[in-house]
C-alpha cells in the first residue's frame, strides 16, 4: 500500500493527520503540493490535506479514525 499526504506548508491539519497516520502504523511520504505542482493537476485538492492511497484520492481535511483504520489492517 502506498500512502502519499498532501500537505503545504504550515499546515496544523496536516500535521494531526500525520500523527494519526503515526499512531496507526501506517507509513507514508510527504508532498508538498506547492513544490511539486502536478500532484494539485491530478488530484485537485482545495483543502490540504489530502490523502492518497494507492493513487486514489481517498480523503481531503482529517478523516475520522475509524475510516483511517479501514488501510491499517
Amino acid at each position: 500500500m502506498k500512502v502519499e499526504v498532501l500537505t503545504t506548508p504550515g499546515c496544523s491539519n496536516c500535521k494531526i493527520l500525520e500523527k494519526m497516520l503515526d499512531n496507526l502504523g501506517i507509513s507514508y511520504n510527504l508532498i508538498d503540493v506547492t513544490e511539486k505542482s502536478e500532484y494539485l493537476e491530478k488530484y485537485p485538492i482545495f483543502t490540504a490535506p489530502g490523502l492518497v492511497i494507492d493513487g486514489k484520492l481517498e480523503f481531503t481535511g482529517i478523516p475520522k479514525i475509524e475510516d483511517l483504520k479501514k488501510f491499517s489492517s
